[in-house]
């Protein structure tokens, strides 16, 4: 089986690709390719491969191209991780933005408004000769803003493109681990969009153990979510929300938080990963303790902004293994090898909630198999969540009718209208800053 990797080049594809050693079962990937178009990258990441699987006969074997079509011709899966501008254009999304005194968050307010714009043309591109030259192929997209660039691709590709997320396998993970149960054995009624959505129960065994969490302030104070958010506002809520909803329920505190930062998490990253990336080019580095080193500072630094506003204190040892490759692997598996599991993914919407109408994609625990992702009945949102929820998809659709018209206005409107931009004019101002920034931006008329 053939696996593709768009974005090959990129730092966290050694975890997808060591996920994958050591898999002998029928129909298992036997060949990965990496497409990229940085050459440096594409060889600093395949040298990290090649110390993964030494000494593993079966590993898969790995191929590397710089030609899309090549890379996407005869793929079985193909996984798009692509950064669209880099890192030097995420770190240019938060100047901008916190130039305005507002978000730049990568997926998040103006930031992710901006990266979406930027991303949204390219990811169709993929989508187009996806389903011209490998019309068999499931895509798992893991290009942020996901749920965004999902449903861009899912007019192309229609349920043959699935989204995907760690953050609320990572969510449901802590609670169950708080409430002494196996999260393998635990059902997660989670519901919303990417990086918008909430823990509303968690079945154990038929029952509902989230109220038994909700009530004891000592166990909510206890993860990661309660430190971030705090426990007598998560009983206010009556549920547990994904991390990223810090930016909403706490805008202006991390707002300052991230404008008092040496760095954003943009210029960090940036800078961190060119120090890898510039230590490959020594033909004696060791590649694989080399990118360990690196991605063990990358996780435990995330999201830092948030929990110094919140005095969260440092992440849990648990939390700094990632998850996404496992995600993504466990959705190829059960597809390819007809393995039902339930995931939680980025899907389209399919009546699942009523809010919405069935195109739009949401992130929804689903029931899958080798006929794909199929969303799961779920109750209503509360009408706080349902009005965060449909203001958020409205300003999505915007980035899209953006991306596809060319139209500068119909992106201010974008801009305008995301709950965390505060002002027409600062939306403006946005769109200038981002336009002025990003040659990829230059089809804004």
């Amino acid at each position: 089986m053939r696996l593709t990797i768009l974005g090959g080049g990129g730092f966290r594809v050694p975890l997808v690709y060591g996920a994958l050693l050591g898999d002998r079962a029928e129909g298992r990937v036997t060949r990965v390719v990496l497409h990229d178009l940085d050459v440096e990258r594409l060889s600093a990441v395949a040298r990290v491969l090649a110390e993964q699987a030494a000494g593993d006969p079966a590993a898969p074997e790995v191929t590397v191209t710089t030609d899309l079509d090549e890379a996407v011709r005869g793929a079985d899966f193909v996984f798009s991780a692509i950064r669209v501008g880099g890192l030097e254009g995420r770190a240019a999304d938060e100047r901008v933005a916190l130039g305005q005194d507002v978000l730049g968050q990568e997926t998040v307010g103006a930031g992710g408004i901006a990266y979406g714009l930027r991303t949204v043309p390219v990811a169709v591109d993929i989508a187009r000769r996806v389903a011209r030259l490998a019309p068999d192929a499931w895509v798992i997209n893991f290009t942020n803003p996901a749920g965004l660039v999902t449903e861009a691709m899912s007019r192309h590709l229609g349920d043959r493109v699935i989204g995907i997320c760690d953050s609320p396998v990572g969510l449901g993970r802590r609670i169950a681990r708080v409430l002494g149960a196996n999260p393998r054995e635990a059902w997660i009624d989670y519901v919303g969009l990417n990086h918008l959505g909430w823990v509303r129960g968690l079945r154990i065994a038929g029952r509902d153990e989230l109220p038994r969490l909700l009530a004891d302030p000592a166990l909510l104070g206890s993860f990661e979510e309660g430190r971030l958010f705090g426990p007598e506002w998560l009983q206010s809520l009556g549920a547990v929300p994904n991390e990223y909803l810090h930016y909403y329920y706490f805008n202006r505190e991390t707002v300052r938080a991230y404008q008092r930062a040496e760095k954003t998490r943009g210029a960090f990253l940036r800078d961190q990963q060119a120090g890898f990336y510039d230590e490959m080019k020594r033909p004696d580095a060791a590649a694989l303790s080399a990118w360990d080193r690196t991605r063990a500072e990358r996780e435990a630094t995330y999201m830092a902004e948030n929990r110094d506003a919140a005095g969260a204190g440092e992440r849990e040892e648990d939390d700094l293994a990632g998850g996404y490759e496992k995600v993504a692997l466990a959705l190829m598996r059960a597809i390819a090898r007809d393995e039902r599991t339930t995931l939680i993914l980025n899907v389209r919407n399919r009546g699942t909630l009523g809010a919405l109408d069935a195109e739009a994609v949401i992130e929804v625990p689903c029931l899958v198999d080798a006929n794909g992702a199929h969303p799961v009945a779920v109750d209503p949102l509360p009408g706080h969540a349902t009005g965060l929820v449909c203001s958020v998809k409205a300003v999505e659709r915007e980035v899209l009718l953006a991306a596809e018209s060319g139209s500068r206005t119909t992106a201010v409107k974008a801009f305008a209208l995301h709950p965390l931009v505060d002002s027409v004019n600062v939306a403006r101002a946005l769109v200038d800053g981002y336009t002025a920034e990003h040659p990829g931006l230059a089809y804004l008329r």
